[in-house]
């Protein structure tokens, strides 16, 4: 969950609308005019903007110059592209761990994430869950010491989570991340380079057949709808 405490004119329209497009409120590809925001929420249209560019950071909004902000609908396509990136970038992060290796701390500290993982799952909290996985896969990167690499594995780590948040009510029926995330670990402590590369690709395909499938049933529903 998010714990810190927003006082901010920006921080509360930014958890506002997040909290609206997270519990559908705001459907996906609705237009989000900063005028009548900033009028229902009594602020300046300035702390608006700040807090949509917040959550086009995010992946949940789309701006578009001219145009102005919406809430995010990705299609299955961005899915599919996004997640070609995502296994290029993180098959070259694991190599680079293994050839550099990792000290006892960071193993430790992977370790303690698959735990956090663990335990934000069981209590149902999304934002931890995503928090511990996040950083499970960015601490890899940033073990193979190519910081521009460890950067670009940050993005499109945001840009994927996003698909969670539209196309799925949590994360997985059934904690299947936590097994893949060790047997990772394993591979990586053993500086089996094949290996962590084969499980990484493993475990990113098994993700995304997962929203796949979630996002061709909610198409179906809204066309059931129509």
């Amino acid at each position: 969950m998010l714990h810190r405490m927003y006082n901010t004119s920006s921080d509360s329209v930014y958890m506002e609308l997040r909290g609206k497009i997270l519990s559908r409120e705001l459907k996906p590809a609705q237009r989000l005019l900063e005028v009548k925001i900033a009028n229902e929420m009594g602020v300046s249209r300035t702390p608006v903007r700040e807090a949509l560019r917040r959550l086009a950071n995010e992946g949940l909004v789309k701006i578009v110059p001219n145009s102005g902000a919406r809430v995010a609908s990705p299609s299955s396509h961005e899915m599919d592209n996004s997640y070609s990136v995502r296994e290029y970038l993180e098959n070259m992060s694991v190599e680079l761990a293994c050839r550099t290796g990792m000290d006892k701390r960071t193993l430790e500290r992977l370790d303690g994430l698959v735990r956090d993982g663990d335990a934000a799952y069981d209590a149902g909290d999304v934002d931890a869950f995503l928090a511990a996985n996040n950083d499970f896969h960015r601490i890899i990167a940033e073990a193979g010491k190519n910081y521009v690499l460890s950067e670009y594995v940050d993005n499109i780590i945001q840009r994927t989570n996003v698909y969670i948040y539209f196309y799925s009510k949590f994360i997985e029926a059934e904690n299947k991340s936590s097994g893949e995330h060790r047997a990772i670990l394993r591979a990586i402590a053993q500086r089996d380079r094949i290996g962590a590369q084969e499980l990484m690709k493993q475990h990113l395909e098994r993700v995304h057949a997962m929203f796949s499938e979630a996002a061709a049933k909610a198409k179906a529903k809204e066309k059931e709808k129509e």
